[in-house]
């Protein structure tokens, strides 16, 4: 299961990238927002705890540069969340990092390449091997 969320900001693409997973039978639940104006750090927080709760696998977080919704979720335990603007960094943060939230700027990437960096997200497995010791490094600084 993917929970997506946006602010007003990322409204528009947030309604792509739900069609887009609605198209490709890739099960989700949208914790919004339509409402202009809204806080990004509240659907960030909306959307990290379906994921914390086990209700959802992964996220996707939007707002205008995906930098403001990558900075909250990460404050969230457990989740490690990275801003993508292209596809090679959406394929490494998966294989290295095993992130498990995507946060991209609707005023950054068009449709198309949001759809190429979702996919390549949601496709990507993690390596683990080398890289589960940098990602258990990761998860203790929590601590």
């Amino acid at each position: 299961m993917i929970v997506i969320g946006s602010d007003h900001a990322a409204a528009d693409l947030r309604k792509i990238v739900r069609d887009y997973l609605r198209d490709q039978e890739i099960p989700y639940i949208d914790c919004g927002t339509d409402e202009s104006p809204s806080d990004y750090p509240d659907i960030a927080k909306e959307v990290c705890k379906r994921i914390q709760d086990g209700y959802a696998d992964m996220g996707i977080l939007l707002c205008g540069t995906g930098i403001g919704m990558c900075m909250a979720a990460n404050k969230m335990k457990g989740i490690r969340a990275a801003v993508c603007t292209e596809t090679y960094s959406a394929k490494f943060t998966r294989l290295h990092n095993d992130a498990n939230v995507l946060c991209m700027g609707a005023r950054v990437v068009g449709a198309g390449l949001a759809k190429e960096i979702l996919d390549t997200f949601l496709f990507t497995e993690f390596e683990g091997g080398r890289h589960q010791r940098r990602v258990d490094m990761i998860m203790d600084l929590e601590k």
